[in-house]
């Protein structure tokens, strides 16, 4: 059981090893989010251990990696537009636009991007 309303442990898991050790207080965060939106959030990436990280890319001290860093498939321009308003309206602050996703995490930075 990971404490979350909308997100199962499977799809929060490490696509390497299985691990899904998400931040409690960050899914309470992102379970406000999606209450707050339109479009079904389905998670592109959740949990990663540090080899899968390391194997896509990731930055080194990637948020995944402590579970508290999400990706959503945002493949549409009607929903990014939800996702994001929804991640605002619940008091994210360092948000990734990407062409057909949504990184968002729980970094004391603030932000918002395009990769």
């Amino acid at each position: 059981m990971n404490g979350s309303i909308f997100f199962s442990s499977e799809e929060l898991k490490c696509k390497c090893c299985g691990k899904s050790d998400m931040d409690n207080d960050f899914l309470a965060k992102l379970d406000e989010a999606r209450s707050n939106s339109k479009t079904p959030y389905i998670i592109t990436s959740g949990f990663r251990c540090k080899k899968h990280n390391a194997e896509v890319g990731g930055n080194e001290n990637s948020l995944h990696t402590k579970g508290l860093a999400v990706d959503i498939l945002a493949d549409t321009d009607r929903k990014r537009a939800d996702i994001l308003i929804s991640l605002i309206k619940a008091k994210f602050t360092h948000i990734g636009i990407g062409k057909d996703f949504i990184h968002v995490d729980m970094s004391k930075k603030c932000g918002i991007w395009l990769y």
